[in-house]
């Protein structure tokens, strides 16, 4: 198993792979659902996100890692988002604020591929996303191809 998979089956309740909220996440982290970022909020730009690595092959779990940390610094959950990188406690984020950083798009096309509402979606994701990233990041920042390789 991978480490996507391990840090996958950690964050999500009952470790089961097969739930909505798997597809959900998986969506989010390897689906490239992120084509472009928006302009970074004031908020967002005084918690710059933490950097995936330049040479992160495109539709890579490092890349797709860095793509969801930077929509959801630039959509205003950088402080969150750095929390759960770095190596203390990992704040909460409430689904609004989830929902608000990733757009409605992106909303509207988990909700279609996973057949759950938006706001039970962002329920669970807002419990999902702190432990898989923070997971995702054990040594405080984003892992490096070689981090992975070790796994």
């Amino acid at each position: 198993m991978g480490a996507f998979d391990d840090a996958l089956q950690k964050a999500v309740p009952g470790g089961n792979l097969a739930t909505p909220i798997a597809v959900a996440v998986g969506a989010l982290i390897l689906g490239k659902m992120f084509g472009g970022s928006s302009a970074p909020s004031a908020a967002a730009q005084s918690a710059p996100p933490p950097s995936a690595p330049t040479n992160a092959p495109a539709g890579s779990l490092l890349g797709g890692l860095g793509d969801l940390i930077g929509k959801l610094t630039a959509g205003g959950a950088g402080p969150q988002v750095n929390s759960w990188v770095g190596q203390g406690a990992n704040q909460p984020i409430q689904p609004g604020t989830l929902g608000s950083a990733l757009g409605q798009n992106t909303l509207n096309e988990l909700s279609q591929r996973t057949g759950m509402s938006q706001q039970e979606l962002l329920n669970q994701l807002a419990t999902v996303l702190p432990q898989l990233i923070n997971h995702l990041t054990p040594n405080g920042r984003m892992p490096t191809l070689a981090d992975l390789d070790e796994k």
